[in-house]
């Protein structure tokens, strides 16, 4: 579906007024969590302008955050690195944890995405996606994604997988999952009604043989 420039500024005021900044500081709770006390060094894979890292590090001082993505705001709250997609221009074990937010469901192969931020992990990877399970699922969560993401041109496959599928991208990084949340609290009240429920989850996961 189209839109013409006024009707993204308006859908980007009605997401920012309504949901934009109350989800920034609920993620950045989350993943304060999730990401253990002795880490230091972190990577925001698909960080954005980098507002969630800069909510992160307001909890957690003693974590340095950057960025990479894809295409690099002109204005970003972190240091941000261009990369291809495909190949993160860092060496392996660059970084304790590699953090991703809502950004494996933008891409084609969620799974080699999550292998490749696990080759540069020294320690594991915190995601933060969509779990496509329960009645009506997959509309809602398109409806979201279009909501959150159609204003500023975002791409939008709407790959959304199911707990096996997730299952096997897990697998296939050679990561297991060590933590889970799923209260998030990232809508108010009525919208968590039918935009929470059990399609958001925060997950840390760990090298199962780390070398």
């Amino acid at each position: 579906m189209s839109l013409a420039p006024r009707g993204k500024r308006l859908l980007n005021q009605v997401h920012g007024a309504l949901i934009f900044g109350r989800r920034v500081e609920a993620l950045a709770d989350a993943l304060a969590n999730a990401i253990p006390h002795d880490a230091r060094r972190i990577l925001d894979l698909g960080c954005g302008d980098g507002q969630v890292a800069v909510a992160l590090m307001q909890r957690r001082p003693e974590l340095a955050v950057e960025g990479v993505d894809v295409l690099v705001r002109p204005v970003t709250h972190i240091p941000v690195t261009q990369y291809d997609g495909t190949s993160l221009p860092f060496a392996d074990q660059s970084f304790d944890y590699v953090t991703i937010v809502d950004v494996l469901h933008h891409t084609d192969d969620p799974a080699s995405v999550l292998t490749e931020a696990a080759r540069v992990a020294q320690r594991g990877v915190v995601i933060k996606d969509h779990l496509r399970e329960g009645v009506l699922a997959g509309p809602t969560l398109r409806l979201m994604d279009w909501v959150g993401n159609r204003g500023h041109d975002v791409r939008l496959p709407y790959n959304y997988l199911d707990r096996e599928e997730w299952g096997y991208a897990f697998a296939r990084a050679g990561l297991g999952e060590t933590q889970r949340q799923v209260r998030l609290g990232l809508y108010p009240a009525p919208l968590s009604w039918f935009f929470e429920r059990k399609l958001h989850f925060v997950n840390r996961l760990e090298h199962i043989n780390p070398g």
